[in-house]
């Protein structure tokens, strides 16, 4: 039977995607065909700048089936960039390639040639130009969902923030029960059918230490009710709990996944604790979609020194 390919979109043209998925092909074979959406002017440029010597395969969208893929090449889908390429300098160029290159890997998933997404690293600044919180939200609207959520996944212990790439001040007032309520749910049921798994689940509280100087103390009135209302439904879930004190090796032994209120309260941990084991995955989608856990990091691009393991978790995590 044949395996259904992984689209890979490599993003921010000026990133050490390149590197990284040189090192990820080379130090790995994946059973599933690889498909990766670039422009071949700019991957032929960093793999003579990172002095790596792949066959390329290149694809014709139109016609594509499974016979066309070579797993001994690099199978590639060739979309056209018309700028130069600046070296080490990230910038506003490349938005309508990135996104020709996403628009590819839409129109392939939506005609079933796979459910099987990573984008390699992209620059928020110049691509989304705060028009989108982050990458999740712009695949989330381009398939029409409101309902998903952020899981930063390891093995061990995942996280998930509730709200995501969203300034401090603006938290609060989207920290709401539905919200808790509907990210729980979803996560749930991606362990349960995709993990096969039921899994425990912790929640940090908002304010430090779940207590708050106000008379309003959100996590009285949003996070304990958001969790009774879990529990009902059968969901093996406590909180909240003082997230200065929730990773620590004996409390974050008991949990599967961790989730917090907002980014930096769980991501910072979890970082912390694997670096660059660990994979962001969107739930919520008709498809999986996945990514490294990194940015594009330009002042590392061409040194050929970064770490390709969030890279490789990705392409594992979707080669079944």
């Amino acid at each position: 039977m044949n395996k259904k390919p992984i689209l890979v979109v490599s993003g921010e043209p000026n990133s050490i995607f390149f590197e990284i998925f040189f090192k990820s092909l080379i130090s790995n074979k994946f059973k599933c065909p690889i498909i990766v959406i670039v422009s071949n002017k700019i991957f032929k440029f960093h793999k003579k700048k990172l002095k790596y010597n792949f066959k390329i395969n290149l694809l014709d969208i139109n016609k594509l089936t499974h016979k066309n893929l070579n797993n001994n090449e690099i199978n590639l889908i060739n979309i056209n960039y018309n700028f130069p390429i600046k070296f080490n300098k990230i910038s506003s160029d490349s938005k309508k390639y990135i996104d020709e290159c996403f628009s590819c890997a839409f129109d392939l998933i939506k005609k079933k040639i796979t459910n099987k997404l990573i984008n390699g690293p992209i620059s928020k600044k110049f691509f989304l130009r705060k028009k989108y919180l982050g990458v999740t939200e712009y695949i989330a609207k381009h398939f029409n969902k409101k309902n998903y959520a952020m899981l930063i996944y390891n093995k061990n212990i995942s996280v998930c923030p509730i709200t995501t790439h969203l300034p401090l001040k603006y938290v609060v007032k989207n920290i709401k029960k539905e919200t808790i309520i509907k990210k729980i749910e979803i996560i749930n049921l991606f362990y349960k059918k995709f993990l096969k798994k039921k899994p425990k689940f912790a929640v940090t509280g908002l304010n430090p230490h779940c207590e708050s100087v106000s008379s309003y103390n959100e996590d009285d009135k949003i996070v304990v009710p958001s969790i009774k209302k879990l529990k009902k439904k059968g969901i093996n879930i406590r909180g909240p709990f003082s997230a200065d004190t929730l990773f620590l090796k004996n409390n974050r032994s008991k949990y599967d996944v961790i989730v917090g209120m907002y980014h930096d309260q769980v991501l910072t941990p979890i970082k912390t604790l694997f670096e660059f084991d660990a994979i962001n995955i969107t739930l919520g989608l008709p498809f999986l979609r996945v990514s490294p856990d990194h940015g594009p990091n330009e002042k590392m691009v061409g040194k050929n020194l970064s770490d390709p393991l969030s890279l490789i978790r990705s392409l594992k995590f979707l080669d079944n």
